[in-house]
């Protein structure tokens, strides 16, 4: 069964989990408009730390950090699931995030994730893509 999930203004967190869960249940996930997610907290809190990660490592030899909103996503929920076992790396496989809505899935019904919907009146959070631009400059 395909599942495809918007991810605008949807919480990076709640978001990796719920698809983390449906991967591991047997499900295809696919997530649409990755760089439209937020995470919650202040903006500079979260730019450091992800700039932290970033920075980590050798760049021959790792860890490797991505540096798009896909990407990021994709690891997140990757972080959420045993991904070194077999039902792990089988679940991952299920899992595609894209930037937009592809062709392919765009008449497919979307399923809408409401406890993971940011709140009306939130204030301290930062969207994905602005994430990924704040992090492409040095």
């Amino acid at each position: 069964m395909l599942m495809i999930i918007d991810a605008t203004d949807l919480i990076l967190g709640r978001l990796a989990s719920f698809a983390a869960k449906k991967a591991l249940l047997g499900e295809k996930v696919e997530i649409v408009n990755s760089r439209e997610a937020v995470i919650v907290g202040d903006k500079r809190v979260i730019l450091e730390k992800y700039k932290r990660k970033v920075a980590r490592g050798d760049p021959h030899h790792g860890p490797f950090f991505p540096a798009s909103a896909e990407r990021i996503l994709r690891r997140t929920i990757r972080n959420m699931m045993p991904h070194r076992r077999y039902r792990g790396k089988v679940a991952l496989k299920n899992i595609r995030c894209h930037l937009g809505i592809p062709d392919s899935i765009r008449k497919e019904d979307i399923v809408n994730v409401e406890n993971a919907r940011i709140k009306e009146g939130t204030l301290k959070y930062i969207k994905m893509r602005e994430l990924v631009y704040l992090l492409r400059q040095k």
